[in-house]
């Protein structure tokens, strides 16, 4: 019998030399076709937070918003999306941070979470942490309590989750 970890990283597709020469790129568009791991992905990430009284879950654009909204739905809480500049219609906050291929910034309604929420960021892939690192501070600068980042793979040889200031990381997948 394999494990869920063992299901995924069997499933995932390995693509050399993406998005540039040297880069082992983890695609996950496989894992989405399968709608039974979808369903034990989603379950796995619900009941390491349904104890944690979660107010709020957030997506990162965009594979983040796959995998939070199910999971926002099956915890009884919002779903705020954090997305690139330019995305959102109301007013918003922004950050810049460094990611693995360059520069970036990422921003979210001013409005979307209140001071006290507790919230899990989510996403699909943790490389070198300056992504959630970046939606960290934009949920904590609107009052937000981060309880968790939820990820399905974290590549910890990057050691990415060091830039959360210990704010706890649920990976499916690890590759060391």
């Amino acid at each position: 019998m394999t494990t869920l970890s063992e299901q995924i990283d069997n499933t995932i597709r390995n693509v050399p030399d993406f998005p540039k020469p040297g880069i082992q790129y983890k695609d996950i568009t496989p894992v989405l076709a399968d709608v039974s791991l979808m369903q034990s992905i989603i379950d796995a990430f619900s009941s390491a937070y349904r104890d944690q009284k979660v107010d709020v879950v957030v997506g990162i654009e965009s594979r983040g918003f796959i995998f939070g909204t199910p999971l926002a739905l099956d915890l009884k809480a919002a779903f705020v999306p954090i997305r690139k500049p330019g995305k959102l219609p109301a007013d918003v906050i922004q950050t810049q941070y460094t990611l693995e291929y360059g520069e970036g910034s990422l921003e979210v309604h001013s409005d979307s979470i209140q001071p006290g929420q507790r919230v899990v960021i989510v996403d699909d892939l943790l490389a070198t942490g300056g992504t959630l690192e970046a939606s960290k501070k934009l949920v904590e600068e609107l009052g937000g309590v981060v309880v968790g980042c939820a990820v399905v793979i974290n590549l910890a040889f990057l050691n990415g989750a060091s830039k959360l200031g210990g704010t706890p990381v649920m990976s499916l997948v690890e590759y060391t």
